[in-house]
């Protein structure tokens, strides 16, 4: 046991990202089950969607899960009142000040982890009164940090400047990048690509497959006028180079964009028009396995590394 395991009353300090058209119920689930913290992405569901998988996740598991919820979210007061209303007991808020909704969270009887990329926010986070933070670095795919801060240089750095308990994210996805992130400060990993590839991901298919077939150096961060998204780069990410040699301004790239270009690309499958998010890891992973699998394989490995590292010294 250590400050995650006994934070959330999960076995393992393992957190599957809530990623946006990824994490239905069915993922969330098959990772609370296998021991690990699943939360269902509420970034891409309206606020009903998002009751209908809370009550199916109730029932696939009795283990506890949560409910990761970008605070810029167009309908933030009605999914609050839902995760209240539906007794969640752990959300993950990213994207927005804490201060906003942590105390009422909280007074809810709600444990609450806020996601940051920077030093400057994580302190935010604590000063917020949040029970845990996930520290994500600049490899993690979707939306990121604009300073480019990598996870190897970003946990060490914020373990130096905060008391609550740290989750690592970003380039994580088998049991020696664990051990390396617990090393560095981290009480526990969050992963979102190494799930994304996963059977019970809501990913279309040809998306997981595309995910196996990113290779280093496959992705890059860019729209950072917007919001600063890792892209795989496919025929839209070609067409927002393009649109950069001519100086575009925020409204040309926005109009480029257009609405449900995520949508498009990771749930329909559209790989050519899509917006195909994921992190640098993925040249990393090169098999669709089960949660459970994805989970137990780590933990394998982390602990023939630990070993491997004390058989060293």
């Amino acid at each position: 046991m250590n400050r995650i395991t006994t934070l959330f009353n999960i076995k393992y300090p393992i957190i599957q990202a809530g990623m946006v058209w990824v994490s239905g119920y069915k993922l969330a689930s098959a990772v609370s089950n296998a021991g690990g913290l699943g939360l269902i992405g509420a970034g891409s569901m309206y606020p009903e969607v998002l009751r209908e998988h809370i009550q199916k996740c109730k029932k696939a598991t009795s283990k506890p899960f949560g409910v990761n919820i970008p605070m810029l979210y167009p309908n933030i007061e009605e999914i609050m009142k839902i995760i209240v209303d539906e007794g969640v007991t752990i959300v993950f808020t990213s994207a927005g000040n804490p201060m906003t909704w942590t105390t009422y969270l909280k007074e809810n009887g709600v444990t609450v982890v806020h996601v940051v990329s920077s030093t400057k926010f994580a302190l935010k986070a604590q000063e917020a009164g949040v029970d845990a933070i996930v520290a994500e670095g600049f490899e993690a795919g979707g939306h990121n940090g604009r300073d480019e801060t990598t996870t190897f240089t970003l946990i060490p750095m914020v373990k130096e400047q905060i008391k609550i308990p740290i989750i690592a994210a970003g380039g994580i996805a088998n049991g020696n990048g664990m051990l390396a992130a617990m090393v560095l400060g981290a009480d526990g990993v969050q992963l979102g690509s190494r799930f994304a590839a996963s059977v019970e991901s809501s990913a279309h298919d040809n998306f997981k497959q595309v995910i196996l077939n990113t290779k280093e150096g496959g992705t890059h961060l860019t729209l950072k006028e917007l919001t600063p998204v890792r892209l795989i780069k496919n025929k839209f990410f070609e067409d927002i180079q393009e649109l950069y040699a001519k100086c575009p301004t925020k409204e040309d790239l926005s109009q480029l964009l257009g609405r449900a270009r995520s949508k498009r690309g990771i749930f329909e499958g559209d790989l050519i028009e899509g917006e195909l998010e994921i992190g640098q890891i993925a040249g990393l992973i090169h098999e669709i396995k089960t949660a459970e699998a994805i989970i137990l394989d780590m933990m394998q490995e982390y602990q023939q590394a630990k070993k491997e590292v004390a058989d060293f010294f």
